[in-house]
């Protein structure tokens, strides 16, 4: 069983910056046609400051950051055991390319299922831009698949 002693746990915070570049690579993968996301023109007649995030952009960065899954390290749980079980979304306000994003994880449940052959880290993150404005809140459930008890998980 995961120390149950982690919840609280906080990963400090890690800043990213959110370009225009990647914007446009993220929004032509998820086949996102609406030029607010590609071209900054029209975002910007749009009344966006710059181009937008497109929908679930922030998970995205919070993953890409640093301190995503430090967790893992202080838990010592191998990273080839984990699946992604859910992810929720709270946004607050716009974010646009140039503004740079400070994320926070903060552990606030650990419980297992399957008789402790599954076990979930459910992690509170905060976004935040460089006013220090709270941009959105993201909540993302990491599943850890323990083999000792593979037998009971596929029940």
């Amino acid at each position: 069983m995961i120390d149950t002693s982690l919840i609280g746990w906080k990963s400090g915070p890690t800043t990213v910056e959110v370009e225009k570049g990647r914007l446009r690579f993220f929004a032509k993968a998820i086949g996102e046609t609406n030029p607010i996301y590609i071209d900054e023109s029209v975002a910007q007649a749009a009344g966006y400051r710059s181009l937008p995030i497109p929908p679930t952009f922030l998970f995205c960065m919070e993953v890409e950051n640093a301190s995503a899954y430090r967790f893992l390290d202080v838990a010592g749980i191998n990273i080839g055991r984990i699946l992604h079980g859910e992810q929720s979304f709270r946004y607050h306000h716009t974010v646009c390319a140039g503004d740079h994003i400070t994320f926070e994880t903060t552990i606030s449940d650990i419980y297992s299922r399957k008789g402790g052959a599954l076990e979930f880290f459910v992690q509170d993150i905060t976004a935040t831009n460089q006013d220090g404005v709270l941009v959105g809140e993201l909540r993302n459930v990491v599943v850890v698949r323990d083999p000792a008890h593979a037998e009971e998980a596929s029940r």
